[in-house]
Parts: C-alpha cells; sequence; structure tokens
C-alpha cells in the first residue's frame, strides 16, 4: 500500500503541477524554514488553485507562489508575503479578507488581508502532503491530504482536530479535494474511485458508491444542486440525489480531469492533463486540446474570460474559444 501511495503522490504533482514529487514515503519534505522569494515572473510558476476572496482571484503554486488579481485575471501581482517556499496545493476563502492555503511539509497558512500577506497557522502532525481545503465560514474549516490525513477547525484555525474520514483500509486513502455541496453537505474525492460523504459538518463520514476504481482528484457542486466528481481517464461522475447515486458522463477525453466551474450562464468548463478543457454544449460535454498540451490544474471564470492555470502559470482565454 505505501508504495503504491506513494507512486500517486508522485502522479498528483506531475499531473496537476507539472513536475515530480519527491515523496519517498508517508512524510513529505519539510516546508517552511524559507520564505516564498520575489519573482519577476511569478505568473508563469506552476500554479494549481486558485479561489474567489470577493471579488479577486488569488492563486497558489509552486515555490510558495501566491499571486492576485483585481481585474478578473487581466493583472496579476504577487503576495508582499509568504512565509513557506514549498508547493502550495490548494486554497479557500471564507469572504474577501479571509483565506487559507495547504500544501508540502502540512502547512496550514492564514491570511486577513485577502491574500497580500500569509502566516503559518499550523503544522499538521507527521508534515503530511495536504492537497484539500475549504471553509464555510471563518470559523469552521476542512483540511485534506496524503494518507487520509483530515482536519477541522471551528475556530478560524487556532486549534485543528484530526477528523477520521475512512474507516479499515480506507482510512489510508488519500483524499485529494473538498468541496461543499450546495445542501451543506461536505464531499472529500479520494485515490481508487473512493468518495466521501459528510452531514453532520465532518462529524461522521459515509463512503459513497461511485461504481469507478480510477483516482477522484477534484469535484464542484452545481447551483441546481448536482454534485459532480472529476477524475482519471477523463472520468465525470454526475450525482442528482446528494451522493446518493452516481452516472458516468462521457467527456469526449481520456486525459485526467482536475478541476472545473460553473460559468455564469450555466455552461460548465472542466480541465486536466495534455491540455484537455472539457465544455458543456448543447447539454452534452465536448472536449477540445489545447496546442500547447500542458497540464492544467484549474479553471476559473474572469469577467468574460477563463482562465487558466498550468504548469507554466496563468492562461487567460476568451470565453468560448
Amino acid at each position: 500500500m505505501r508504495m503504491k501511495a506513494t507512486a500517486t503522490l508522485a502522479l498528483v504533482a506531475s499531473l496537476i503541477a507539472g513536475m515530480t514529487l519527491a515523496a519517498t514515503g508517508s512524510k513529505a519534505p519539510p516546508s517552511g524554514e524559507t520564505p516564498a522569494t520575489q519573482a519577476r515572473l511569478a505568473t508563469k510558476a506552476g500554479l494549481v488553485a486558485v479561489a474567489r476572496a470577493g471579488d479577486s482571484l488569488v492563486a497558489v503554486g509552486d515555490f510558495g507562489t501566491v499571486v492576485r488579481s483585481t481585474d478578473g485575471g487581466l493583472t496579476w501581482s504577487q503576495a508582499a508575503s509568504v512565509p513557506v517556499s514549498g508547493l502550495l496545493t490548494a486554497v479557500s476563502f471564507a469572504d474577501p479578507k479571509n483565506g487559507w492555503a495547504v500544501g508540502h511539509g502540512g502547512v496550514i497558512l492564514v491570511t486577513r488581508d485577502g491574500g497580500n500577506n500569509w502566516a503559518i497557522q499550523h503544522v499538521a502532525e507527521g508534515k503530511p502532503v495536504l492537497l484539500g481545503v475549504h471553509f464555510t465560514d471563518a470559523s469552521h474549516g476542512y483540511a485534506v491530504g496524503a494518507y487520509g490525513t483530515a482536519l477541522s477547525t471551528t475556530d478560524g484555525g487556532k486549534s485543528w482536530t484530526p477528523m477520521p474520514v475512512g474507516e479499515g483500509r480506507d482510512a489510508d486513502l488519500h483524499l485529494n479535494h473538498i468541496f461543499a455541496g450546495r445542501d451543506g453537505a461536505l464531499f472529500a474525492a479520494g485515490e481508487s474511485g473512493a468518495a466521501f460523504r459528510s452531514r453532520d459538518g465532518g462529524a461522521h463520514w459515509e463512503r459513497l458508491h461511485t461504481g469507478v476504481s480510477g483516482s477522484l482528484w477534484g469535484g464542484l457542486a452545481r447551483r441546481d444542486g448536482r454534485v459532480l466528481l472529476l477524475g482519471m481517464s477523463g472520468r465525470v461522475l454526475e450525482s442528482s440525489d446528494g451522493g446518493g447515486s452516481w452516472k458516468v458522463l462521457d467527456s469526449g477525453t481520456s486525459q485526467a480531469l482536475t478541476s472545473g466551474v460553473e460559468r455564469a450562464d450555466g455552461g460548465l468548463v472542466l480541465v486536466g492533463s495534455g491540455g484537455a478543457v472539457v465544455a458543456s454544449r448543447g447539454g452534452e460535454l465536448a472536449t477540445a486540446v489545447r496546442a500547447d498540451r500542458q497540464n492544467l490544474a484549474a479553471v476559473v471564470e474572469g469577467g468574460s474570460a477563463l482562465v487558466l492555470l498550468g504548469q507554466s502559470g496563468i492562461l487567460r482565454e476568451p470565453a468560448g474559444k
């Protein structure tokens, strides 16, 4: 299991960030000793996650890079201070000012000014690779990661408590992403087709029957209540009953899918490895492949354009391209 898990961690990093995760055991390389440096080409670093902070966008990635945009992704500026230089894998904002980011070395960072200045708030025991973070408000948050690592907080991150998600053999599965449904239920996407749901704020979790075995890298909740899970081999799973049952949607690609967004007009855009961009057209999904074929880790709507994050940084392209 350990050899399998280490290989999966390497795949996560190479898929999402276009780089290799140097993990040979259950611990990630130490992180937090060296602050991120100011770089003229910060927006060209490998960026892997993005979140909205009110009207702003905040993206995080390799070398402790954090960049911010206040104009829908047209221009970006690097955060003034970030206390780590390792890979940051996920970011979440509860409101325009209060945000959290997680990454290598079990670090959980916090910002109180919309992402310009960050501080280490917590380091998870054992310094595991953290892969997902989600805050439902400024007090309640959740972080997940390698080997079943899961933590919760009810005081804005002042204290973090272990949060068992899987049981038995499931307890060791990597948890790649955590998000909330429209009804407030929490969902965690993991390796080996595993997905979990909590209906009580993370106190209790149940494994969902997805019907697939490939790793699930991400997910999102649509405005009409449908829930999507994204994963290996272009897998897109959809549930219309809060995770009780799932159907496989034809994405038109065999590339791994990592992230998605529902646009203001109700359209869906998913991204993944090999330059895959999947969009809904006429009620169906259709895939286009970018000419650069670079791995894409995240997507967000920025005004009338799409902002894509990948191994060479930030890309912006007109809607419908």
